[in-house]
């Protein structure tokens, strides 16, 4: 059966959990404590020389880190992937948005500021301004586009609403105020509601 190597608490693991639900795949959790440093070992970095997760292990002992690889991989021919070509596009410009606009903002602030040592944010403190400067711009660029559209890629909910909901639905641990975004806050609540939808806290 295959692996999905993760920590609970990350956003990027949790895409992967939720689109893996949504798609009714059967697959096992390896957890990581956070702050244990497994990650790093060379056990696992001979899996993944970068040394992060989330990571997929196929049956065949192939190895598959980065979220949005995973997404794409898991989704392919799948209902969460749009057949259209402008709208997979689509797909992919919000999930490199998520990685180059968003997540570098809006997932490193909730980190440092919600799970990080005390003593440790104390040393980046200087940083938070420009992570909010810069997360709320990548919000309101997401506002923007959700005034007028349910999902982003296309007309229906794909991989790419799975990759910006990870850390936007939980923006708020990081001192975002999500209610300053009216259509993203809808938007939210529609992926709540989708089929097979699980919240962060539930492993599977």
């Amino acid at each position: 059966m295959p692996v999905l190597h993760q920590m609970q608490m990350s956003g990027n693991c949790y895409k992967v959990r939720l689109a893996g639900r949504q798609l009714g795949l059967s697959f096992k959790l390896k957890d990581y404590p956070e702050h244990d440093g497994l990650t790093r070992k060379p056990e696992y970095l001979a899996k993944n020389p970068n040394g992060r997760v989330p990571m997929w292990e196929t049956d065949d002992g192939k190895y598959l880190p980065e979220s949005g690889a995973i997404l794409f991989y898991l989704s392919e021919g799948t209902t969460l992937q749009p057949t259209e070509r402008w709208a997979r596009a689509e797909m992919m410009q919000w999930m490199f948005f998520e990685q180059y606009s968003h997540e570098p903002y809006v997932a490193v602030a909730r980190f440092w500021l919600a799970y990080a040592p005390k003593e440790e944010l104390e040393k980046k403190r200087h940083l938070v301004p420009e992570w909010h400067a810069k997360g709320n711009a990548a919000l309101g660029v997401m506002e923007t586009h959700l005034k007028s559209r349910d999902w982003f890629a296309g007309s229906q909910y794909s991989i790419a609403d799975i990759a910006l909901y990870g850390y936007t639905h939980c923006a708020g641990d990081g001192g975002f105020t999500l209610s300053d975004y009216p259509a993203l806050s809808r938007w939210l609540a529609r992926v709540a509601q989708t089929p097979g939808f699980i919240p962060l806290s539930q492993s599977w």
